[in-house]
C-alpha cells in the first residue's frame, strides 16, 4: 500500500426519515474539478490538485462549566452503559434479500458502495460491498477488519453508523447510513473557500468527533474533505475508517493523504493521535484558503515542504484562526495542541472556539451554514454517476472464485449476520496473510 492508493473504498452513507425539502440556504452545486478556474489556486498547485482529484473514483480508492464537563465525560465514553445501549439499539438482523439495490454511490479498488432500499420498511441505506479475493491480493485484510471492528464499537453524532455486516464466499458487506448530502470536498471546491464562521462550524464538529475517538484510544489518520459528508440537515459525518486504528502507544504504518501527513509519519518516527490534530490544522487552513498549506506537483515535494514547515498566510486569514492553525501545525508532536497534558481540551478552549458551548455542538444544535438540496429520501444528486453492473452477482454469487480459498475467507468469519463480537484469533496459516502489515 502506498499512501492509501490501494485501500478500502470510502464509506458513502445516512439513514433518512421523512422526505426532504429545499433549504432556505441556497445549496452549493457539485462542480467538475477539471474545469475549476485556475485563478483559485497557485498554478503549480492547480495541476497537483486537479490531477489528484479529477476523478472521484481515484480519490476514493486512494484512498467549561461543571455541567458541561459532565456532559463531555458522557460524550467521551465514560458513561459506557449508555454508549453500549446506543450501539446495541442500532444493530439489526438483516438478510441480503431484504434489500433492493438501486445504484452506485462510489467505487474503489476492490469494491463499491451502493444505495439500497429495504423492501419492507422502505428505508434507504448505503451498502458497502468488498471483494474478498482483491482484499487479500492487495494485503488489505488488517485495514478492512479494523474498519469493521471500530465502526462496530463507536457511536457519535458526527461519525457514520454501521448497522449490519455479512459475508459469503466472495464478498464482505457493510450496511451503513445513507448520508445524502455528499462530500464536503464538493462544496469547498464550488465555493473556492469558506468564510471564518463556516470553517469554525465544521471544525467544531470534527473536534467533537476526534475527542471522542481519542478517548476510546482510536486514531483516525485520514482526515480530509473527501471523508467528510453532509447529512440532510447539513451536519458532518466522518466516514472511511480504513486507516483508523486502536492505539495505546505509537504505530509506524505509513498511511494517509500526502498533503495531510504529519512530519512524524513522513520521518517514520512512530506516531499517535497527534497526527489527527495536525490534519485538523491542515483542514482548517484548506477550508479558509481553498488549498492546503503544503503543496507540490510530486508527493516528495510535498513532504519536503511539510518538514520545512514554512506556511504562507493569506491576508484575509482571521488572526485567531491563524493562531490555532499554528499551534496545530507544530513539528514537535509533544508540543502540538491537542497532544499535550490537557488533550483535546486545549483545542476546545482555544479562543477561536470561544463562542461555542461544546454540549451544544455535540447536541447538533448549531445551525449549519450549508444545507444540501435533496428532493426525496433516496436522492443521489449530490453524488457522481457511475456505470452499473449485474447486481445479482453481488447479492447471490453463482460460484466461488478459485482465488478465494477457505483459509482466506476464515479471516472474515466475524462478518456473520448475527455475530457482533470482535474478530477471533486467526490460525497459523491465516496469520501469514498479515506478515506485510
Amino acid at each position: 500500500m502506498v499512501f492509501g492508493l490501494d485501500r478500502p473504498i470510502s464509506v458513502i452513507c445516512s439513514a433518512t426519515g421523512s422526505d426532504l425539502t429545499t433549504s432556505q440556504t441556497r445549496p452549493l452545486q457539485l462542480i467538475n474539478v477539471s474545469n475549476m478556474a485556475a485563478s483559485r489556486l497557485p498554478s503549480s498547485h492547480t495541476r497537483t490538485r486537479v490531477r489528484a482529484r479529477q476523478s472521484l473514483e481515484e480519490r476514493i480508492s486512494r484512498k467549561a462549566t461543571t455541567s458541561e464537563r459532565s456532559k463531555t465525560a458522557a460524550i467521551n465514553g465514560v458513561d459506557s452503559d449508555l454508549e453500549k445501549l446506543l450501539i446495541s439499539s442500532r444493530q439489526r438482523n438483516f438478510k441480503l434479500d431484504d434489500f433492493e439495490i438501486l445504484n452506485t454511490l462510489g467505487t474503489g479498488t476492490f469494491g463499491r458502495v451502493v444505495l439500497t432500499k429495504h423492501k419492507a420498511t422502505k428505508e434507504y441505506y448505503a451498502l458497502k460491498i468488498l471483494t474478498i479475493s482483491e482484499i487479500i491480493r492487495l494485503k488489505q485484510v488488517e485495514h478492512v477488519r479494523s474498519e469493521k471492528t471500530i465502526l462496530k464499537n463507536v457511536t457519535h453524532p458526527f461519525i457514520v453508523d454501521m448497522l449490519w455486516t455479512h459475508h459469503n464466499d466472495r464478498f464482505l458487506y457493510m450496511l451503513l447510513e445513507f448520508i445524502c448530502g455528499g462530500e464536503l470536498f464538493s462544496y469547498l471546491r464550488n465555493a473556492g473557500r469558506f468564510n471564518n464562521t463556516t470553517s469554525n462550524f465544521y471544525a467544531s464538529e470534527i473536534v467533537s468527533a476526534l475527542d471522542y475517538l481519542h478517548s476510546k484510544s482510536i486514531v483516525y489518520r485520514d482526515l480530509k474533505p473527501e471523508n467528510l459528508l453532509l447529512d440532510r440537515e447539513g451536519h458532518l459525518k466522518i466516514t472511511d475508517f480504513g486507516f483508523a486504528k486502536f492505539l495505546r502507544d505509537r504505530t509506524w504504518t505509513l498511511c494517509g493523504t500526502p498533503e495531510y501527513l504529519a512530519p512524524e509519519i513522513i520521518q517514520s518516527k512512530g506516531h499517535n493521535k497527534a497526527v489527527d490534530w495536525w490534519a485538523l490544522g491542515i483542514l482548517i487552513y484548506e477550508m479558509m484558503v481553498g488549498y492546503p498549506p503544503f503543496y507540490d506537483d510530486k508527493p516528495f515535494g510535498i513532504y519536503e515542504k511539510i518538514l520545512a514547515g514554512k506556511i504562507e498566510w493569506p491576508k484575509h486569514m482571521d488572526p485567531v484562526a491563524k493562531d490555532l492553525i499554528r499551534k496545530l501545525l507544530v513539528q514537535d508532536r509533544t508540543k502540538r495542541l491537542g497532544n499535550m497534558k490537557n488533550g483535546a481540551e486545549d483545542v476546545k478552549n482555544h479562543k477561536w472556539f470561544r463562542l461555542l458551548r461544546w454540549d451544544t455542538v455535540y447536541g447538533r444544535k448549531l445551525i449549519p451554514p450549508i444545507v444540501p438540496r435533496v428532493r426525496h429520501r433516496g436522492d443521489t444528486r449530490n453524488f457522481f454517476d457511475y456505470p452499473e453492473t449485474n447486481w445479482q452477482n453481488f447479492v447471490q454469487p453463482p460460484i466461488v472464485p478459485p482465488s478465494t480459498k477457505d483459509g482466506e475467507t476464515k479471516n472474515f468469519d466475524d462478518y456473520s449476520e448475527n455475530n457482533w463480537h470482535i474478530a477471533k484469533p486467526a490460525a497459523a496459516h491465516e496469520v501469514a496473510l498479515f506478515n506485510d502489515f
